[in-house]
């Protein structure tokens, strides 16, 4: 098989089974950051000291994340930019808004929000391997994607491709989208994110006041009640309106 098939063969199944990738990396973030707090780790040393306050620097990166994901979502027409498995979907090409300046905007999301975990763990050699597994993941996905735009629009896509980088967002050629934003499409596309980031950060500052008896982020325990109760209300709505 030629290499560029077999990239779109691995992308494929990449892109279907992308939601298993956090049963992956958590149980060895776990262990990251339980060896890292029992060897004391130099990254863990340095910020112990600080750890609420390297807390909330690595709960704004995750945010940031979020905030990337809810900006892109809220402003995209329907047919694209879902939680999709099953395939490709791309009803019109994306050139505007946040996609004038990224092609993956979403995959960029998702980066922040796991980079804001990763850094909890203290581990440098953990977060290494985090930035190089995301990337080597998500390349192919993103290979596969883009060759289902490119056979899907043609040079439409080929111009815009060639303008707008890959992962690094260029801000300076932003052009605004025409369309408005939707909280509805927001709320019911991503309203999981917030409380899973808010409980994962919770997971994480509770192992590291059983491992050190430093005090729990008593601010992040409520913030993610907060996003908890706020996640159930927006499920509870969900289900007691009818379908069309």
């Amino acid at each position: 098989m030629a290499l560029q098939e077999e990239f779109e063969r691995q992308g494929n199944w990449l892109f279907r089974c992308r939601s298993l990738l956090p049963l992956v990396i958590l149980p060895v973030g776990v262990v990251a950051v339980v060896l890292t707090i029992r060897f004391r780790g130099v990254l863990f040393s340095a910020v112990f000291p600080y750890w609420h306050l390297y807390e909330y620097l690595c709960l704004a990166v995750g945010l940031a994340g979020t905030f990337v994901r809810f900006y892109t979502v809220g402003h995209t027409p329907v047919g694209t930019s879902g939680r999709n498995t099953h395939g490709q979907i791309a009803d019109v090409l994306n050139t505007r808004g946040i996609y004038s300046t990224v092609r993956h905007p979403l995959y960029l999301g998702n980066f922040l929000m796991w980079l804001g975990i990763a850094l909890l763990t203290c581990n440098v050699g953990f977060i290494a391997a985090f930035v190089l597994a995301y990337w080597l993941y998500y390349e192919r996905i993103m290979y596969v994607e883009e060759q289902f735009l490119r056979r899907k629009f043609g040079d439409t896509y080929l111009h815009w491709a060639e303008r707008t980088p890959a992962f690094i967002p260029c801000f300076k050629q932003f052009t605004p989208t025409d369309l408005p934003f939707s909280w509805k499409k927001v709320i019911k596309k991503e309203k999981n994110g917030v409380f899973a980031l808010f409980l994962l950060f919770s997971l994480f500052d509770g192992i590291m006041a059983w491992q050190t008896g430093a005090s729990p982020n008593v601010v992040l325990l409520a913030m993610t009640a907060v996003s908890g109760i706020g996640y159930l209300i927006l499920k509870c709505i969900k289900k007691s309106v009818p379908k069309d």
